[in-house]
């Protein structure tokens, strides 16, 4: 072998050692999720459960850092972050994604689905998985939805008829679709944060608000307000997002794999949702600090009459087809 070979194997074992002592030095991918609830909440567990199955099958490779309660960045915020790179997972609610896509805007709409069984064949059927990707062209997409349940409405009044409502304000969302929900009834949508809404309730300062059974529960939002009418008429979900460069520079085999921890992760954050929601309105009925109004078939009709006429309002902006399929899952 001459001297200049021997110095050129020389130069490569020395660069492929540099190369493997660099790999080493950069250490695991560092996933981190941020979240604004509790770790006991459907949520909150659900993160916890994708942070254990990536320690065990991915241990060296990914390390999941998860942040509750808003340590890192509330829903407005996070999505901001996660397109500078300073968060990697988030779920806001899916009211949340007004500007980044219209379509999405879908899941505010009033009494489009019957029951949960209908959200959950609508989300994974072909529309909803493709509603997953709405938001890729500002860097952002989906890769699952995650459930709080159906939504009802509290009070400090009865609310049999929708002419109950008139006048009377109601937090909301940051949600042109569920302003519009409520103005359809003569209400008053006032949009505030989550995090607000027991003090406005507390003191007058709102007539009511609309959430999920577990969110009534868990806010205490029950204690302050002394009706809450079992409407279901809307879903309230979360989106769990990455950002596309994130996503597509991770080795398609590590993404494969994370991506299968994160799906039973969501399913199993489901179930817990599932369960919770018939768990806590039993426990609002049983505290008896407020009465569970339950509205007849011709109640509940005056109500889907009258916020019916919002699909055609924004049916542009989110799409007829799109609406279309939403309204099949029901069958």
């Amino acid at each position: 072998m001459t001297k200049n070979r021997i110095l050129l194997v020389t130069l490569m074992v020395a660069v492929t050692f540099v190369a493997s002592a660099t790999v080493a030095m950069a250490g695991p991918i560092v996933i981190k999720f941020s979240h604004v609830v509790a770790e006991n909440t459907p949520k909150g567990q659900m993160a916890n459960k994708f942070k254990e199955l990536v320690d065990q099958r991915l241990a060296g490779k990914v390390e999941v850092e998860v942040f509750p309660n808003s340590q890192l960045f509330g829903d407005n915020k996070v999505l901001e972050a996660m397109l500078l790179g300073d968060v990697q997972l988030a779920a806001p609610s899916l009211s949340k994604f007004n500007k980044y896509t219209k379509s999405l805007q879908i899941f505010d709409l009033p009494f489009l689905f019957k029951n949960m069984d209908a959200v959950e064949k609508f989300q994974q059927g072909p529309v909803g998985q493709k509603l997953l990707m709405a938001p890729k062209s500002k860097g952002i997409i989906g890769l699952g939805y995650l459930h709080n349940g159906l939504k009802q409405l509290s009070a400090s009044d009865p609310l049999r008829v929708p002419a109950d409502a008139k006048h009377k304000k109601f937090r909301i969302m940051s949600s042109d679709v569920l302003a519009a929900q409520f103005e359809a009834i003569d209400a008053m949508p006032l949009k505030k944060p989550f995090s607000e809404v027991f003090t406005l309730l507390q003191t007058k300062a709102i007539d009511g608000q609309e959430n999920s059974w577990s969110n009534i529960y868990s806010k205490k939002f029950f204690e302050v307000q002394p009706y809450i009418t079992e409407s279901n008429h809307g879903v309230l979900d979360y989106l769990v997002v990455t950002s596309l460069e994130f996503w597509m520079d991770l080795d398609e085999g590590l993404r494969t794999e994370i991506k299968k921890a994160l799906d039973e992760a969501i399913l199993f954050g489901n179930n817990i949702a599932g369960q919770k929601a018939t768990d806590d309105r039993q426990k609002i009925i049983d505290s008896k600090r407020s009465e569970v109004i339950e509205l007849t078939d011709a109640e509940r009709q005056l109500w889907v009459d009258a916020m019916k006429p919002v699909w055609k309002q924004f049916e542009d902006e989110i799409g007829k087809d799109y609406i279309e399929a939403a309204v099949q899952s029901n069958n």
